[in-house]
């Protein structure tokens, strides 16, 4: 394949183009406010669980409470009616006046149980709902943590997506100057390469693979015709001869 020496370094601009979007993809795709977002995310899930379970232990501890005020209430206005009867003086029959007695002491009994249980069960509660608004504030630290790092990785998105339009507008006009024989290789080569289809011949190092030129191949470019284009026996990459080459 013949190409006129200053078309083959353009395809060098195109490659340097290339790398660039490569780098700024790459860049765009590993940001640390990605992994810091997938980290705060994992946080998060490993604080669901424990929360669901932190509510539903506050919320069946405050039924159980709610349950205990309700039987204290009847038990305590049981024993102030029954309490009242006997003040009243109404009840004469000794037999009642005991019983009536005995049923207040109950009830009494039963009341000081039933607030004792109630007690704690509210002693419960506040433990419950001191551990639930821990995890709920840590939750609420990591989603604020999680939104700070969507801003950081927006605005860079904003950043790195104008360089690749601009990079990407500078190469659609650059590719557009260069055969379309040469350029059908250095796509294909690209695409086979690692994103490195072309490389400069510098210090007599090949550019694409970073490797010696052996004396042997030095010999066959130093004899090559000047438009001749020119491949790496080694990676196979288009060879770019420049006043750097050192051949």
């Amino acid at each position: 394949m013949k190409a006129d020496p200053f078309v083959q370094l353009r395809l060098l601009e195109l490659q340097g183009l290339d790398s660039t979007l490569d780098r700024l993809r790459h860049k765009r795709a590993t940001l640390p406010e990605i992994a810091e977002m997938r980290r705060l995310d994992g946080l998060v899930d490993a604080l669901r669980d424990a929360v669901v379970r932190a509510e539903t232990e506050v919320s069946d501890l405050a039924r159980e409470q709610a349950k205990f005020e309700r039987e204290i209430e009847q038990v305590r206005s049981r024993k102030d009616r029954d309490s009242q009867r006997l003040a009243s003086g109404a009840i004469t029959v000794a037999k009642q006046l005991q019983d009536l007695e005995h049923e207040v002491a109950t009830l009494s009994r039963r009341q000081s149980d039933l607030e004792d249980a109630e007690l704690e069960v509210m002693e419960r509660a506040e433990t419950a709902a001191a551990e639930l608004a821990e995890l709920t504030g840590q939750r609420s630290e990591h989603l604020a943590a999680r939104a700070e790092a969507e801003v950081g990785r927006d605005a860079a998105f904003v950043q790195i997506d104008a360089e690749i339009e601009q990079a990407t507008v500078q190469r659609a006009e650059l590719a557009a100057t260069l055969p379309a024989d040469l350029l059908a290789l250095y796509e294909k080569l690209r695409g086979s390469e690692g994103g490195v289809g072309a490389g400069e011949i510098a210090r007599g190092r090949c550019g694409g693979c970073h490797l010696d030129l052996m004396n042997n191949e030095k010999s066959a470019i130093r004899a090559a015709a000047a438009d001749e284009v020119l491949r790496h026996e080694e990676c196979g990459r288009i060879l770019v001869r420049t006043a750097e080459s050192g051949l």
